[in-house]
């Protein structure tokens, strides 16, 4: 999954967007130097831009089923080193690398959509080696199951067991918590529900395309509607709306009606069928009538 990191910085808030895999992941650390390399400046280049936010306000969205630890522990120390009120919103599967970045947040502003689910779990990673290399890759897991345990533990103010515990069920693989289940066990603070009415930038893309679809039947609209207003949900244009879509109903109606063919001198099935001896008495009885 490709890994992109929007900011949005205004003078009195900023939006930080996450999504897909989160920093640079480990198999794409051993590609070719030059796009290893640019891979890595683009990340580095982002965790820089958050650093010197200055907005009071910071609202973080992710959308990340997680990635690499150490990238997320780095955004996680770039946005705790800010002087703003942090919120961190989670929607979809939020999972492994992301919740870390998630525990960034101030305090009671670690928000999960309703329609999320949450996983926690042991590190992982792909190696080969030795003994002593394989032994020296364990400490390492270790270590830093240890150290993510602590961050979920310090922002919950619960034992790090509690969060080991749940980190190692399914064999290390953890296991996916409801919303409601990820604020019981600490990793949330509040369930956000979904905005109940289309965005202002969604009801001015449907109006756009309705005119669209008036304009492609032959049709226009007789007036252009407040940008703010969804032209579906439009109550003090209701009539016209009416007429506009009885109008490109008409017109569709029209287009797919059954095709008119003009008569044709063709014979007619019968007439074709005819033998040779049939056509010529029919020519000499048109003789005999003549």
């Amino acid at each position: 999954m490709k890994s992109e990191i929007q900011i949005k910085d205004k003078a009195d808030s900023c939006t930080i967007e996450i999504e897909g895999t989160i920093g640079v992941p480990e198999e794409w650390q051993f590609e070719e130097p030059d796009a290893r390399v640019a891979t890595y400046e683009k990340f580095r280049d982002a965790v820089r831009r958050i650093s010197e936010i200055e907005a009071p306000e910071v609202v973080v969205e992710i959308r990340s089923t997680g990635g690499d630890v150490n990238d997320a522990l780095l955004i996680h120390d770039a946005l705790r080193s800010l002087g703003a009120r942090i919120t961190t919103r989670c929607y979809g599967y939020t999972a492994s690398a992301a919740t870390i970045i998630a525990q960034a947040a101030s305090a009671g502003c670690r928000e999960i959509s309703a329609n999320a689910l949450y996983l926690i779990h042991r590190a992982m990673c792909s190696t080969e080696g030795n003994a002593a290399e394989l032994e020296e890759r364990l400490e390492l897991l270790r270590q830093t199951d240890a150290r993510i345990a602590g961050v979920y533990a310090a922002r919950s103010g619960r034992p790090v067991e509690e969060f080991e515990r749940l980190m190692a069920e399914n064999h290390g693989n953890g296991r996916w918590l409801s919303p409601a289940e990820a604020v019981i066990a600490g990793l949330a603070d509040r369930v956000i529900e979904a905005a109940e009415s289309p965005a202002p930038g969604l009801a001015k893309n449907l109006s756009r395309g309705w005119n669209r679809l008036l304009e492609g039947l032959g049709l226009r609209a007789e007036e252009e509607l407040p940008e703010d207003r969804n032209v579906l949900h439009f109550a003090s244009d209701e009539a016209k709306l009416r007429r506009r879509s009885i109008s490109a109903a008409e017109a569709a109606r029209e287009r797919v009606a059954p095709t008119r063919t003009a008569p044709c001198e063709d014979p007619s099935y019968g007439e074709a069928m005819r033998t040779a001896n049939e056509r010529a008495y029919a020519e000499d009885a048109k003789c005999f009538h003549n």
